[in-house]
């Protein structure tokens, strides 16, 4: 087992080191050059050349690369060309509000798939189990900064029960803690519906696949044999022999969370990394949108890896066929 986690973990950390040589090259190839102090025509011309060679863009392109290998294997991530600030700093501040924003889209997917996907798969080849499958293969479609505009429209505009953006109402930083953690959980609502919604649709139908393909297993069909009520036979015996690929989903949702939330933070202001990587794309950031890349490719190749190995643990036949 400690051969197969070393093996993946080996080959997770190179095909991080290749998605960031191909983030870096699209950099590269992009017109102009990177922060928009380089081509502001206020800043004389050898001022200009004494920042390239501060911030070491004056070097040619792979020993550029060359040195962020080597800086992000010691934490040390360069400066941001906008802020001018470390972009360990810049990237520290907004984590903890993406980090939030996932956990409460992760919570809202997986506490509205379950029950659909249980309730689906009891209901298989119903009427309602088609209803279920076309509307949340509807919902599934639909872009998350489009639905995000819509919860906008609806939920802070026409009726205007939650605050359109943001984390917080102006002057609460002075409430009591009570108050300003409900006035977080407010503005929490919208984004997090318009994440986790679309991720509760497809978890839903993977979560009713799940239970259908366990369903005729022969444990499955001598439990009905005896008897056994169907919510019974459900819930105490179907969902554990689906939980390996149920588990396998969450690892992938978590990664997919933390990487997509780009949109969705736009659209509502959300201060997280999805926002931070906007304003460097803008602002033609490159030290942050390289190290925004090898945080969320991280998260996905993080993701993929625990829930590799959740299958591994939990599903014997696998370690069995790996020969683990």
């Amino acid at each position: 087992m400690g051969a197969a986690i070393a093996r993946r973990l080996a080959g997770a950390f190179a095909l991080l080191l290749l998605v960031l040589a191909g983030v870096f090259a699209l950099l590269e190839a992009l017109p102009g050059e990177p922060g928009a102090v380089f081509e502001d025509p206020r800043v004389p011309v050898a001022q200009r050349e004494r920042l390239r060679a501060i911030y070491g863009l004056d070097r040619p392109a792979p020993e550029r690369l060359a040195r962020f290998y080597l800086g992000a294997l010691s934490g040390e991530w360069g400066h941001s060309l906008a802020s001018h600030r470390p972009v360990t700093e810049v990237l520290g501040a907004a984590l903890p509000w993406t980090l939030l924003l996932a956990l409460a889209a992760l919570a809202l997917e997986f506490g509205l798939a379950l029950p659909l996907g249980l309730w689906a798969a009891r209901r298989a080849g119903g009427p309602a189990d088609h209803a279920l499958r076309a509307g949340s293969l509807a919902l599934w479609a639909l872009p998350s900064f489009w639905l995000g505009l819509l919860l906008l429209l609806v939920f802070a505009f026409r009726l205007p029960l939650l605050p359109p953006g943001g984390t917080s109402t102006p002057g609460a930083e002075s409430w009591p803690l009570a108050a300003r953690a409900l006035d977080l959980a407010r503005h929490l609502w919208l984004p997090a519906l318009a994440l986790g919604l679309p991720a509760a649709a497809g978890t839903a139908r993977f979560v009713r696949a799940s239970l259908l393909e366990v369903a005729n297993e022969p444990f499955l069909l001598a439990a009905r044999a005896r008897g056994l009520p169907p919510r019974a036979l459900l819930w105490r015996h179907a969902l554990r022999a689906a939980a390996s690929p149920i588990l396998q989903a969450f690892g992938f949702s978590l990664a997919a969370l933390l990487s997509g939330a780009l949109a969705v933070e736009v659209v509502f202001g959300w201060p997280g990394l999805g926002r931070v990587t906007y304003d460097a794309l803008v602002a033609r950031d490159y030290p942050v949108l390289l190290a925004g890349a090898a945080l969320s490719a991280a998260t996905v190749l993080g993701g993929s890896l625990i829930a590799e190995l959740a299958h591994l643990a939990l599903d014997p036949r696998v370690r069995r066929g790996s020969g683990i």
